[in-house]
C-alpha cells in the first residue's frame, strides 16, 4: 500500500477508499486528546479544590486550637460541618444543579476531601486513650459519629428542600 506522496504508511491508514482511512484514524486521535484533556482537568481540579480545602481546614483548627487543649475542637467541628457540607452538596447539587464534573469533583473530592480530617480524627481518639483520658476519648468517638450522621442527614434533607 502507498500513501498519496509515494511512501509506505507510518500509521494507522485504514483503506476505506482514499482519504476516509486518513479521516478516521484524525477523528480517533482527536477523540484520544480529548479524553486525555478531560482526565487532566479532572485531576486538575481536584488538586486545586483540595488546596482550598486544605486551607480551610488549617485555618479552623487554628482558630478553633485556641479554645481548648484538652479536647481536639477543631478537628472535631472540622469534621461535623465536613459531614454537613458533602451531605448538602451531594444531594442538592446532584439533583437541583448543572454542575460540570470537574466542579462537582473537584468540591466532593479535592475540597471536602482535604478539609475533613479522619485520619487525624483516629488518630487524636487512640492518642486519648492512650493518654488514660478514656471518658474524654470515647466521648469525641462516639460524639464524631452519632453528630457527623446528623449532621449529614441535614445536609441532605437541607439539599432536598432546596431542590
Amino acid at each position: 500500500m502507498m500513501t498519496p506522496g509515494g511512501g509506505k504508511p507510518t500509521g494507522m491508514v485504514l483503506n476505506l477508499g482514499g482519504f476516509a482511512g486518513v479521516f478516521v484514524f484524525m477523528q480517533a486521535a482527536v477523540k484520544g486528546v480529548t479524553r486525555v484533556k478531560n482526565t487532566l482537568l479532572l485531576w486538575v481540579s481536584v488538586g486545586v479544590f483540595g488546596f482550598f480545602g486544605s486551607l480551610a481546614r488549617y485555618g479552623v483548627a487554628r482558630l478553633c486550637g485556641r479554645i481548648s487543649t484538652l479536647f481536639p475542637f477543631g478537628t472535631f467541628i472540622i469534621n461535623i460541618s465536613g459531614c454537613l457540607l458533602l451531605g448538602w452538596f451531594l444531594t442538592y447539587a446532584q439533583s437541583r444543579l448543572s454542575i460540570p464534573d470537574p466542579i462537582r469533583i473537584g468540591f466532593a473530592v479535592g475540597f471536602v476531601g482535604a478539609y475533613t480530617t479522619f485520619s487525624t480524627y483516629m488518630f487524636e481518639s487512640d492518642k486519648m486513650l492512650s493518654d488514660g483520658a478514656s471518658i474524654r476519648g470515647i466521648l469525641y468517638i462516639i460524639g464524631s459519629v452519632v453528630l457527623g450522621l446528623l449532621a449529614v442527614r441535614a445536609g441532605v434533607i437541607i439539599g432536598h428542600r432546596m431542590s
